[in-house]
């Protein structure tokens, strides 16, 4: 359980380790339920565009005493990418924490980063973490560079 209360369902272990173990899985999106009492699988894919899993995150929405903004999510990418000099590919699983600076509404916004260290810690194998709070440290190059580390 987090700091503030909210629990992590086993199904979000599970899916994790689908993609982890399975490979048939690139990304998992979680949020907080709309109690926010459960943090919850929203949806998990097969597809490879970066640009498509971006465009889900980015366009999450959260909603609190009738009031919606933007939503922060966690998720989980299967990041492969090639070393420079035909030293191969790598792939690393890494945990992304979306949190907008702009339009978010304060408590979604402030649940969500209590929370993050109890999905982060239930899900064993992850390889790199990001914080992003801006479209910018969500683009492909971006996290590139943060999971190759600038080795490529």
């Amino acid at each position: 359980m987090s700091k503030s209360g909210v629990a992590v369902t086993p199904d979000c272990v599970t899916k994790f380790n689908e993609l982890k173990l399975g490979k048939s899985i690139k990304y998992i999106i979680y949020k907080l339920s709309d109690d926010y009492k459960e943090i919850v699988v929203e949806e998990s894919s097969t597809d490879p565009e970066w640009e498509n899993f971006q465009k889900k995150i980015v366009d999450a929405k959260s909603s609190y005493k009738g009031k919606e903004g933007k939503g922060p999510r966690y998720a989980v990418y299967d990041f492969q990418y090639e070393l420079d000099g035909g030293e191969g590919t790598r792939n690393k699983i890494v945990f992304i924490s979306w949190s907008p600076d702009e339009g978010t509404l304060v408590f979604p916004r402030m649940t969500y980063a209590s929370s993050k260290e109890a999905l982060k810690n239930s899900l064993n194998g992850i390889g790199a973490e990001v914080q992003a709070n801006n479209e910018d440290e969500i683009e492909y190059s971006t996290i590139l560079s943060s999971v190759s580390k600038g080795k490529r």
